[in-house]
């Protein structure tokens, strides 16, 4: 049946449960030393594999088939690098090197403890990395065949994240703080010098804090390649902005202003990259996010002139720059509310003719064309005390029957994140079938500066709870969406907001989804990882001086307020929101007959990576709305 001919939600969608769980995750993409070979890293189902190509002909190859590649500490990332004609590579906590070329990978360091971020060193070696063992963080070093026993090289604070080592190889940089900041209360960057005494591993010697604080957000520190500068990122402003620390002068300064936009963001992941140097230090290239929507820009050091990076497409999502070590060539992860991800090479030299941008990798088979998606567009309202509220919404088209559609507020995790204008299949697969989408930016989220992201301090689960609201009465009152058919949709933190808002507010929303979500704040203090076990200091307030405010903002405890339908998904070994979190919440509904489902993932933890964990979970997300939304 035509979309023109079917209600809302029933449309016929391009996509299917099985489509969605087919794409894959593109990870990071990083250049080897000489230039002239890519490697980037792929999630298929639950493993992650490095792919390695040459530029200058042959095919992709897979580097590390026996191998899963996923470093662990924190939320992940920093995964790998690469250098002098080999990856570097965490598996099951262990850093490994492997030839680009052929033979089998190596163990380089102990089988015991994370490991995460390994640099190499410009000589080749050593490798500097996070490690993390019996919550105990540091920095150590480790020959690069994995000869010699690992050397710490950096302790006694409680996180440390994005090493660096200066092309001339004397420097390091890193970035540290402790509890109970989150790195994007305050943070620390930190540089010391090397010292390299014959065959043994070096030491780091002199370290001085350069720029941060306990409420000053630094974050990814790079050396320029001739070795003049240290760049990094700070919210001193109440934005995320570049700075320079000229190594010989011992000066900073700010290289551009942000102007009501992110130039960064909050440190989640090891191995996050918002802006690269150019191979001549001329130039760098920075990600600027407005509203949710994604810009690449290239400053030129000397001129202080910006100039807009043009990929084509129309791209509004850019992730990871990484700048080639010897050419004007840049790599990312792109994509845009209608295009799913891509590895994208360009060409940043404007003298010679302009080659078109390379796609390298796509993260599905693009055999649906962005005009029968949903493009999103960036909204802003105004709340009943006067505050403004952010989302991007996906509106349902104006084909369908039986007046006005039915519409999803759906509430991001963390509660430190963002909603961007990025590809999301799950999106996707909802807004294509005739719903109306809002995805919120709440009070408290980034990209709108620290005042905004700050607001969320002793709040939450009252701003997101309200905002939720907003934008429910907002999707009403604009005719976007009909009022007796909105669902409130969350993950994580945002699964919370979703089980507070419905413990605060039932009867306004006609059913509620959510995903492996905080229920119990005094559990979540208790038994989640060490990342973020202080983390509720700062959203709701230190125990046990603040227990009434926990008890308040704990779903399990007022469950019996819950009314409306309520579907919930849970990983089975999730270890940051563990499983009986979810299960004491579905135990109020079922001895209260209240309409609901439980969908439990056996081998998942915190979101899902399996195939047929995907095309399940949004099976009887679709499932579940027909009979509680849009047949009731």
């Amino acid at each position: 049946m035509p979309a023109t001919h079917a209600p809302y939600g029933l449309w016929n969608s391009p996509l299917t449960p099985r489509s969605v769980s087919l794409g894959q995750r593109l990870g990071d993409a990083l250049w080897d030393s000489d230039g002239e070979t890519l490697v980037w890293l792929e999630g298929r189902g639950d493993r992650g594999v490095l792919v390695a190509l040459k530029l200058d002909g042959g095919a992709p190859r897979d580097l590390t088939d026996e191998h899963p590649v996923r470093a662990r500490v924190g939320y992940g990332g920093g995964d790998f690098c690469v250098a002098h004609g080999a990856a570097f590579f965490v598996s099951n906590g262990r850093l490994f090197r492997q030839s680009l070329a052929s033979g089998p990978a190596r163990a380089i360091s102990p089988p015991f403890g994370q490991a995460a971020s390994p640099v190499v060193s410009p000589c080749g070696k050593f490798v500097l990395y996070v490690f993390s063992h019996e919550r105990r963080d540091g920095l150590a070093v480790v020959d690069a065949h994995g000869n010699l026993w690992p050397k710490k090289v950096a302790e006694g604070r409680d996180f440390f994240m994005q090493p660096r080592l200066s092309p001339d190889g004397s420097h390091a940089a890193w970035v540290c703080w402790d509890h109970p900041n989150m790195p994007w209360d305050g943070a620390e960057l930190m540089l010391a010098n090397v010292r390299s005494s014959g065959g043994t591993l070096p030491d780091f010697e002199a370290q001085t804090l350069i720029d941060g604080g306990a409420d000053i957000a630094v974050t990814q520190p790079e050396f320029s390649p001739d070795g003049r500068y240290l760049s990094y990122l700070s919210d001193q402003s109440g934005w995320f902005e570049l700075f320079v620390y000229d190594l010989k002068t011992q000066s900073r300064r700010k290289l551009i202003d942000a102007q009501n936009a992110q130039l960064g963001g909050p440190a989640w992941a090891q191995g996050q990259r918002f802006y690269g140097w150019s191979h001549d230090s001329k130039s760098i290239v920075f990600t600027r996010n407005e509203r949710g929507v994604s810009t690449l820009r290239l400053l030129d050091i000397a001129s202080a002139q910006t100039r807009a990076i043009d990929l084509g497409e129309n791209y509004t999502d850019f992730q990871q720059p990484a700048l080639n070590p010897r050419k004007p060539l840049l790599a990312a992860l792109v994509s845009s509310g209608v295009r799913p991800p891509r590895i994208v090479v360009a060409s940043l030299d404007q003298n010679a003719q302009r080659l078109a941008p390379q796609v390298l990798k796509r993260s599905t088979g693009e055999n649906i064309e962005p005009a029968a998606l949903i493009e999103p567009r960036a909204v802003s309202w105004k709340d009943h005390a006067g505050n403004e509220i952010h989302g991007l919404l996906y509106a349902a088209k104006r084909e369908g029957l039986g007046g006005l559609p039915p519409a999803i507020v759906r509430v991001h995790g963390g509660p430190t994140a963002q909603a961007r204008a990025a590809y999301s299949a799950e999106i996707q697969f909802l807004a294509t079938r005739g719903y109306a989408l809002l995805d919120l930016n709440y009070r408290g989220s980034t990209g709108f500066g620290r005042h905004y992201m700050n607001a969320l301090r002793g709040n939450w689960g009252v701003c997101d709870v309200a905002d939720a609201v907003s934008a429910a009465k907002f999707l009403s009152a604009s005719g976007e969406a009909d009022a007796r058919r909105l669902v409130v949709m969350g993950g994580s933190a945002g699964g919370f907001t979703v089980l507070q808002t419905l413990v605060d507010h039932p009867g306004l929303f006609k059913a509620g989804v959510c995903l492996y979500g905080v229920s119990n704040q005094f559990a979540l203090a208790l038994e989640t990882h060490k990342f973020e076990e202080r983390y509720l200091d700062s959203l709701l307030g230190p125990l046990p001086e603040c227990s009434a405010i926990y008890s308040a903002r704990s779903p399990a405890l007022h469950a019996g307020k819950i009314v409306d339908p309520l579907v919930i998904f849970q990983g089975e070994i999730d270890e940051v929101v563990p499983r009986n979190q979810s299960d004491a919440i579905v135990e109020s509904l079922k001895s209260r007959g209240i309409p609901h489902e439980y969908h439990i993932y056996a081998g998942e933890g915190h979101g899902w990576r399996k195939t047929e964990t995907i095309e399940a979970y949004v099976t009887a997300l679709e499932k579940f709305l027909k009979q509680q939304v849009l047949f009731t």
